[in-house]
């Protein structure tokens, strides 16, 4: 069990009851037990020293205090429960008073009352009772002397002031050290998410890279020397004895492509492992946030090369993000259509619209159209966007489908 900490507690945000103190909040609060332990000791010692006719008195009232502190400081409930603190400071300050009317040492006690009230009331009640406190020492020490003095007055109200202003400012302190705690937690958090991301990216990027380059390097190298190949074949007899050798190296060329491929797809992004574009298409449709979306597919669908796939899907996804951050549209279509030469992909909004000739020229604009139109022309594709504000925008990329080798 542990003993109150001096730590404020905000009204709006109730304590965690299983976070440790820290070091500051533990000596404040052993110094607090400390001072009030003392004055207890100091005044029963007075009353025994002096021979006081009270003296009994004096000693008892201060153990029933001390009792009841202490009986606050080991009861969990008093921490987490406003009410049970509520009901142990009534006790404390029915203790208090009955050592007030035998001993005007007891005034002394004044003081680490302040702090308790502060800490475990509410800012307006706490300051409320710190008054009523105050004013009870004052009339404490008032029915055990004659003279009447400014001191009398000054010292429990100084005394009190004093309190509050240092609480306030150690609340002030605390909430600053919270919210600076709050936004170190949220930035290393928020710094490891976005190495994540990065990281995530650059194995994404260099996957579809590594695609793009075995699909335009050795898969296409491979397609031509078949060709190649293949013509040899056809240009000499029958009875050439290349002929056999020509065979067996156009075999171990389609085995070849057909291994380049396998690698092609298997770098595939992770959206396009599991199935096809059109169904990629789908998934994304289906889980986009904000407006409705649709996804229609026309035509007879068709195995795509891996760099026309991923380029596809990667457009749909910039611009399926830009309707739901930027358009502010109620609906929205994904058509993908197979003609006999060409594959169209089709992105259309009811939102607002913009002018397209006073589009951004890159990223920084939010719309991302430059990196759309260089994923288009880099397959020898056409990209359009039609816009106006307030009529929606329609964005069409049109891929000429690669001619497959006999």
């Amino acid at each position: 069990m542990t003993a109150p900490d001096t730590r404020p507690t905000r009204p709006t945000r109730p304590a965690r009851p299983g976070r440790p103190l820290t070091p500051v909040s533990r000596v404040l609060q052993l110094c607090l037990h400390a001072l009030l332990f003392g004055l207890l000791a100091l005044a029963a010692g007075r009353a025994v020293a002096d021979s006081a006719p009270r003296s009994g008195w004096v000693v008892a009232a201060c153990a029933v205090l001390a009792a009841v502190y202490l009986a606050g400081v080991l009861a969990p409930v008093v921490h987490r429960s406003p009410r049970a603190g509520a009901v142990w400071l009534t006790g404390l300050g029915a203790a208090w008073g009955g050592l007030l009317v035998v001993s005007p040492d007891g005034l002394w006690i004044a003081f680490p009352l302040y702090f308790l009230e502060l800490h475990l009331l509410r800012l307006r009640w706490g300051v409320t009772a710190v008054a009523v406190t105050a004013c009870a020492a004052i009339g404490g020490f008032l029915a055990h002397s004659s003279a009447v003095t400014p001191g009398a007055f000054l010292g429990p109200l100084l005394g009190g002031a004093v309190a509050v202003a240092t609480v306030l400012g150690y609340q002030a302190l605390y909430r600053e050290s919270e919210r600076r705690r709050e936004l170190i937690e949220e930035l290393i958090t928020t710094r490891a998410e976005l190495a994540a991301a990065e990281r995530g990216a650059g194995i994404l990027a260099e996957r579809e890279r590594l695609a793009r380059e075995i699909h335009d390097t050795l898969a296409q190298g491979l397609s031509s020397i078949q060709l190649l190949l293949r013509a040899a074949e056809r240009g000499l007899p029958p009875e050439a004895p290349a002929l056999e050798h020509i065979g067996r190296a156009r075999e171990a060329a389609q085995e070849n492509l057909a291994e380049a491929r396998r690698f092609v797809r298997a770098l595939t992004p992770p959206d396009l492992e599991h199935g096809s574009l059109a169904a990629a298409l789908e998934r994304l449709c289906t889980a986009a946030p904000g407006p409705r979306v649709r996804f229609c597919l026309s035509g007879t669908p068709r195995v795509l090369p891996t760099p026309y796939e991923v380029a596809l899907l990667r457009i749909a996804q910039s611009a399926l993000a830009n309707v739901v951050r930027h358009a502010r549209a109620g609906r929205a279509e994904i058509t993908l259509t197979f003609m006999e030469a060409s594959v169209t992909l089709d992105i259309v909004d009811d939102g607002t619209g913009f002018d397209p000739g006073s589009a951004p020229s890159g990223d920084g604009g939010g719309f991302g159209l430059p990196a759309m139109r260089s994923r288009a022309e880099t397959l020898g594709g056409l990209f359009t966007v039609e816009s106006a504000p307030g009529q929606g925008t329609a964005v069409a990329v049109t891929l000429p489908l690669p001619v497959e080798a006999p």
